[in-house]
């Protein structure tokens, strides 16, 4: 029992020195090719850089503050990205709402007919299409390589991020959202 008692008393206080380890939280829920996600010790916070969305309209990431983003950056050339966006997508249609949404942004100079195709072939229906033809987003993000996919808390700080595809349609997927999100028992 005094075993028992020193671990959870060296567990809070590391803890409380910490706040990083305070809760295992995402750390905890990856698996499978979730297992690739980085999640940081501390938020950093995301770029306000703005994007396009398909019509060209400006946007940032501050349009979606209050909400945790899953933000993919991705482009119709990327196998990978064709690979994992139906995953997306189906992430989208069970989760998004008011407290969580997927956000897609076509990096580089992708032709809004190609856009359209990509996601047509791919069923992906419920996610933007969203384009950083500049690729300013991007490159502010330190976006190297593609598919990556950033996951960002309420108050627009970069808290994990994935560099390649995953199965963001799984089990660890949705539990990593729910705790994001806070809703630990989804």
């Amino acid at each position: 029992m005094k075993l028992v008692w020193s671990v959870a008393l060296y567990t809070a206080l590391a803890a409380s020195a910490n706040p990083g380890l305070a809760d295992p939280g995402i750390e905890a829920l990856r698996e499978g090719s979730l297992k690739k996600l980085v999640v940081h010790s501390e938020p950093k916070p995301a770029s306000l850089t703005a994007f396009e969305t398909f019509d060209g309209a400006p946007v940032s990431l501050e349009d979606y503050r209050g909400q945790v983003v899953l933000l993919n950056f991705w482009a119709t050339w990327c196998a990978p990205c064709r690979k994992e966006m139906p995953a997306l997508d189906a992430l989208q249609k069970d989760l998004g709402g008011e407290d969580f949404q997927v956000v897609t942004v076509a990096t580089g100079r992708q032709p809004p007919a190609a856009i359209r195709r990509f996601f047509e072939e791919t069923g992906a229906t419920s996610l933007p299409m969203h384009r950083d033809p500049k690729m300013a987003l991007a490159r502010d993000m330190a976006v190297l390589g593609l598919p990556v996919t950033v996951l960002l808390d309420r108050g627009g700080n970069e808290i994990a991020r994935l560099q390649g595809d995953a199965e963001w349609d799984g089990e660890s997927a949705r539990a990593i959202i729910a705790a994001a999100t806070g809703d630990g028992e989804s």
